[in-house]
């Protein structure tokens, strides 16, 4: 499994290092309306942020606030203020699905780095985000935006 997960983030990896001609790129296109497309990007880019201060507080110790974010940016929660109702219907239905475990990941790992607050144990919180980025890697892997 970890040797499928190295080779799916080299994969990705590369392909964000040295894009692909579009007609040499075998991801899905995926066509939205210029203003929905705009707001997917910053959706995508703000839960790269949040991902980023997640990092943060993890390595500073401070899980409650790790939580917190992940829940209000990324999580299930999140879902009414990124419009995701609104975009699902240009997505197809894997890229759909991909964004949804993205977020029920995302909020199973609040509820572990909760957790972690008073276990301590931080190799699983880690694991738990991982799961997080997993599917980001894989969504970004699979489709692309026209």
């Amino acid at each position: 499994m970890k040797k499928i997960l190295f080779a799916a983030l080299a994969s990705a990896l590369v392909a964000v290092s040295f894009p692909l001609a579009a007609e040499d790129d075998p991801r899905v296109e995926v066509d939205m309306p210029a203003m929905m497309r705009a707001h997917m990007l910053a959706n995508m880019r703000d839960h790269l942020t949040a991902i980023a201060e997640i990092q943060a507080s993890l390595a500073a110790g401070e899980y409650d606030a790790a939580a917190d974010i992940a829940e209000k940016r990324i999580g299930m929660s999140s879902l009414a203020s990124h419009g995701a109702s609104h975009m699902a219907g240009f997505m197809p239905k894997g890229m759909q699905e991909t964004g949804t475990a993205m977020h029920q990941a995302a909020s199973r790992f609040a509820v572990t780095a909760q957790e972690t607050a008073v276990t301590r144990d931080l190799p699983r919180a880690l694991g738990a985000l991982s799961r997080v980025s997993e599917q980001c890697v894989a969504c970004h892997a699979a489709y692309r935006l026209k």
